[in-house]
């Protein structure tokens, strides 16, 4: 039977998954950010936006074990921007431009 796992979600102690008001200047809403701030310094995080170094202490032995096995990624709509109602036109790619970071073996 296949299993589903969540992956990479943060919720700050009060419960909250998100920032508020999510716009082009914050796509994580504001103070968003804050809940992720353990995970952008780690090797596994920079690795996934291809960028060299990172720390591999113990945020990064969690980031990595939460990031292993991803077969794919389910995204909701505002993983890609915060535009709301129909859209306008298919020219946005997501916050993170024409190459997103989450990435999967491929399997046929």
């Amino acid at each position: 039977m296949p299993k589903v796992r969540v992956s990479g979600f943060a919720v700050s102690l009060d419960g909250f998954g998100a920032g508020h008001s999510q716009d082009l200047e914050n796509p994580l809403g504001v103070g968003g950010p804050n809940l992720m701030e353990w995970f952008f310094p780690t090797r596994t995080f920079r690795a996934m936006h291809n960028l060299e170094g990172g720390e591999t202490g113990t945020d990064d032995q969690l980031a990595a074990a939460g990031m292993s096995g991803v077969g794919a990624w389910v995204l909701g709509r505002n993983m890609f921007g915060p535009i709301r109602g129909p859209w306008p036109d298919d020219q946005w790619k997501g916050w993170w431009g024409e190459e997103p970071p989450y990435h999967v073996p491929r399997s046929c």
